[in-house]
């Protein structure tokens, strides 16, 4: 059994932990402020629970968009101030901006002074008892990993990195060869003492490669051990669950042949209700977009003229859903021939992209004529993005089932755009794949309105490129 005395909060416990004691403490600190300061600006009571409702509606807008859910993030007091501080004022902004929804402005205007520090402070109190209680050693999951070497490669970079309170303490080899040179710093245990190691490193849950079990790599002395732990009710899990949980990934790499028996596609692919809402939204953001980027024509226009010196749109062929070519529309952030040496990946600093593309890049500004695209129905708001034919050939060959993310319409974000670095490779590509399937495999309302959210943190903090 696993010990009793650890505990653990997994990845979604402690983000509905924080959502739900970013609200109390703020309220609670709110009250008593109130109570102390004869502060009537805001107080919470039966004929103005409106106003109540309406705070936490902003607060846990802004606190999404400000990145307060992201556990590294969260993990990290000096990044958490900065984040509570820009979620404390814009919320405080747009609550003073509503005066509809919430009260009118005080006479005494160190009230709204009361209430911004209040709701600042409250933040604070709570994310650093967060820090030092929840985030600290303590509440760690201690993890043992069973697999050959190639899988190891795979798990131990991708588990430690995702999650920072998921560390794996060591593992059992399957393989033949040696002690694994690369992981000097985590244990080699011996599989026939398995019970005394879990009680010796307080390990609380066992992850198992599922090919190693299939390729009879796990010996039967260990899969009895494994059978009795799983008996008395001790956590093993395999790893392809583990790796999609934590990272929200889809191994497509590592499931090999077996890829469709563990992607299940999502049913809203084929729920008509759900199609519809989608081709609403697109429409709805489409014609928005579109009059957004009328209003930024002209400077554009001028920046263009003097930047990249070339014409202001420019049109390239890209695959869609169903593997079908259409024209995508952008503004240039190129000069003219710039790909006289054929099509090539634009990377992250790439000496292509100057001053003024390279700003359009990170503030995303260049995406808008493609809501041209969206209303034509060639794309959508949210989906994998589309990639050049030449680059689809090329990849298909290299990673399996990349075809896959045809299915649906690509889009102008998507779970790959928000979640992975910006790629300019074969292996980015590959990372980009992952977080597509996993879209395209858990698709739905609650994931598109996140993805929107966190499509407002890219901008905001200029990750784009």
């Amino acid at each position: 059994m696993p010990p009793k005395s650890l505990v653990h909060f997994d990845i979604s416990e402690r983000k509905v932990l924080l959502r739900f004691m970013d609200i109390m403490s703020v309220l609670f600190i709110l009250s008593v402020v109130g109570i102390i300061f004869e502060f009537d600006y805001f107080h919470i009571a039966t004929y103005n629970w409106g106003w109540t409702l309406v705070l936490i509606l902003y607060l846990s807008i802004f606190a999404s968009i400000f990145e307060l859910y992201d556990l590294q993030k969260a993990s990290k007091f000096e990044i958490v101030l900065k984040n509570v501080v820009f979620t404390g004022s814009v919320t405080v902004l747009f609550f003073m901006l509503t005066p509809i929804f919430t009260p009118s402005l005080p006479q005494n205007r160190l009230q709204i002074l009361f209430f911004f520090l209040s709701i600042i402070g409250a933040l604070l109190l709570w994310r650093y008892a967060y820090i030092t209680l929840i985030s600290s050693p303590r509440f760690y999951k201690r993890v043992l990993l069973i697999g050959d070497e190639g899988e190891l490669d795979l798990m131990v970079p991708a588990l430690q990195k995702s999650d920072p309170n998921y560390v794996i303490v060591g593992y059992i080899n399957t393989s033949r060869k040696d002690k694994l040179p690369q992981y000097k710093a985590l244990l080699q245990f011996n599989s026939s003492k398995l019970p005394a190691i879990i009680k010796q490193h307080q390990v609380n849950e066992i992850v198992v490669a599922g090919s190693a079990a299939n390729k009879n790599e796990v010996s039967v002395a260990l899969l009895k051990q494994l059978n009795n732990l799983l008996i008395k009710g001790f956590p093993i899990k395999d790893y392809t669950q583990v790796y999609e949980e934590i990272t929200q990934r889809v191994p497509v790499h590592h499931l090999g042949n077996d890829f469709y028996k563990y992607f299940l596609f999502s049913r809203n692919n084929h729920n008509k209700f759900y199609i519809f809402f989608h081709r609403v939204t697109d429409v709805f953001f489409g014609v928005l977009g579109l009059m957004v980027c009328a209003v930024l024509i002209p400077f554009i226009y001028v920046g263009n003229l003097i930047g990249n010196r070339g014409r202001l749109f420019y049109t390239q062929t890209r695959v869609g859903k169903n593997a079908k070519f259409f024209k995508i529309i952008k503004f240039r952030t190129m000069p003219d021939n710039s790909e006289l040496n054929g099509p090539q990946w634009s990377g992250k600093d790439d000496i292509r992209i100057r001053g003024f593309g390279k700003f359009m890049r990170r503030a995303r500004l260049d995406e808008f004529p493609q809501f041209y695209n969206v209303l034509k129905g060639e794309m959508s708001v949210i989906g994998p993005r589309p990639e050049r034919p030449v680059f689809v050939k090329k990849l298909s060959k290299l990673i399996p089932f990349y075809k896959t993310r045809h299915i649906i319409k690509p889009g102008l974000t998507g779970w790959a755009q928000v979640k992975a670095d910006y790629g300019s490779s074969n292996t980015d590509s590959l990372e980009k794949l992952q977080y597509d399937l996993y879209y395209i495999k858990h698709r739905g309302l609650f994931l598109d309105m996140d993805i929107l959210v966190k499509t407002f943190s890219t901008v905001l903090f200029f990750r784009g490129q």
